[in-house]
């Protein structure tokens, strides 16, 4: 029964990996957040380094994204980081919802939140171990820019609207 089961899955474990899978490697650029905000060189290398292949449309995809069901995962985990933030259509949505998404950067940063112990974990991503100062560095950028938004755009244009209560 044992030798049953175990070959079985041998079987399946072979056979998901002829299973394609896109891959999360390119995009539309005309929305990424560095045509509207500064993003200046080493903040772009911290985000690169630590934020984009889970938070934009250009995943640098690892070996071991080539053995299913890792792939699957990781395509998963990438599509949920996109969900939450995603640099590549950040100009895209609405000011209220960029400026809140700069404060998320700074709330998720400062408690360590970010980058995903997940990514960091086993030294795979060595880069995306952020120091003090490169946590510091990018909580700056994010009130830097959050700043800018509130000395050009008017503040009830960057406030979110509260949540409709559910009906009940």
């Amino acid at each position: 029964m044992i030798k049953k089961i175990t070959i079985a899955l041998v079987v399946i474990l072979v056979a998901i990996q002829f299973v394609p899978m896109e891959k999360n490697e390119s995009g539309p650029t005309e929305f990424d957040i560095t045509t509207a905000y500064e993003v200046p060189d080493h903040v772009a290398t911290i985000l690169k380094g630590a934020c984009n292949d889970c938070h934009s449309n250009t995943t640098a995809y690892p070996w071991y994204s080539n053995i299913q069901p890792v792939g699957f995962w990781l395509n998963h985990h990438v599509d949920e980081g996109k969900g939450h933030l995603n640099f590549s259509t950040f100009t895209k949505i609405p000011l209220r919802v960029q400026n809140h998404k700069l404060e998320e950067i700074i709330e998720t940063v400062e408690s360590g939140e970010m980058p995903l112990e997940s990514y960091t974990y086993l030294g795979l991503h060595p880069e995306a171990n952020l120091s003090d100062e490169q946590r510091q560095t990018l909580i700056d950028w994010a009130k830097e820019q959050m700043a800018m938004l509130a000395a050009t755009y008017p503040a009830d244009s960057l406030k979110m609207r509260p949540r409709p209560a559910p009906a009940q």
